[in-house]
């Protein structure tokens, strides 16, 4: 993206040599990965309507997994299952080992320190400025200074590319590309070592979306972030996600790269990734 089609208020982040085939080939021969995130058996209905059943899932530290699944599959529901939003109808969920239908308050404090949340559509206060929205997480769980949380804030801002000028802004003032970049920096404001994402290039234009897909890969290779993320834009999930998650028929039926998922012989997979938009983003990637 050029100086001149990026977005007023935003600032370029520099792009770090390494990338996914980098961090695949330093996984080989070290073991086997750490799983921060074990979905076992999940059942997840409402009332009569079953939107889950007997779902498994592992999220690997380090590893950037794109969600993707047709309406109704309940993307958005398996996301707030693992953070905690909605109590599990059945099965099992674990977040860095602890099981969360058992968290003392010690272990939920400390998976709230760990992890990072960025909503669709921002949550942002509306009343607050972008310095006070992304101090907001570090006034509220620790004792640090005043000024050390104004630094540590102003970090954040300029971590996901927005400068100086817009610490004094409301949301309302501000862009689609440039709200999404402030509810991240708040996301981040804690030092996550897991990020969650959901639908985060929704509503943004194309030069946005990429520049935002930029972002997160960049973000997830300099600070070694877990990232998982749902989405259903095809131009994300080629270019910065180390696997997919295919949720269909009530549960994960497919976790691979994408390439492989190309050629798998399941109906959705092959409409999604193979129909035509698949093929044109295949074409562009």
């Amino acid at each position: 993206m050029t100086a001149a089609s990026r977005p007023e208020g935003e600032a370029t982040v520099a792009r770090p040599a390494n990338d996914a085939a980098t961090r695949e080939s330093a996984g080989k021969g070290g073991g086997k990965p750490e799983v921060l995130i074990e979905v076992r058996g999940l059942v997840s209905q409402f009332g009569e309507q079953v939107i889950h059943q007997g779902l498994d899932l592992d999220v690997e530290r380090g590893e950037v997994l794109g969600v993707v699944g047709g309406s109704g599959t309940g993307k958005t529901v398996l996301l707030n299952s693992i953070i905690g939003l909605k109590e599990p109808d059945g099965g099992t969920i674990k977040i860095f080992g602890h099981d969360t239908s058992s968290l003392t308050p010690e272990e939920s404090a400390d998976i709230e320190r760990r992890t990072g949340v960025l909503f669709q559509q921002g949550a942002l206060f509306s009343s607050l400025s972008v310095l006070d929205n992304v101090a907001s997480p570090l006034v509220e769980h620790t004792s640090l200074p005043k000024a050390t949380i104004r630094e540590l804030a102003e970090m954040k801002i300029a971590m996901v590319g927005l400068k100086p000028e817009s610490h004094h802004q409301k949301p309302a003032e501000l862009s689609g590309g440039m709200r999404k970049r402030v509810g991240l920096a708040r996301a981040l404001a804690m030092d996550p070592e897991l990020l969650f994402l959901d639908e985060p290039t929704a509503g943004l234009d194309p030069i946005g979306a990429a520049a935002f897909d930029d972002l997160i890969r960049n973000l997830s290779d300099d600070l070694g972030l877990t990232v998982f993320m749902i989405t259903h834009d095809l131009d994300s999930l080629y270019a910065i996600c180390d696997k997919v998650a295919v949720l269909a028929d009530k549960g994960i039926v497919a976790k691979a790269p994408v390439h492989e998922l190309e050629r798998s012989d399941h109906p959705w997979i092959k409409e999604y990734f193979l129909g035509p938009r698949g093929r044109a983003t295949k074409n562009a990637a």
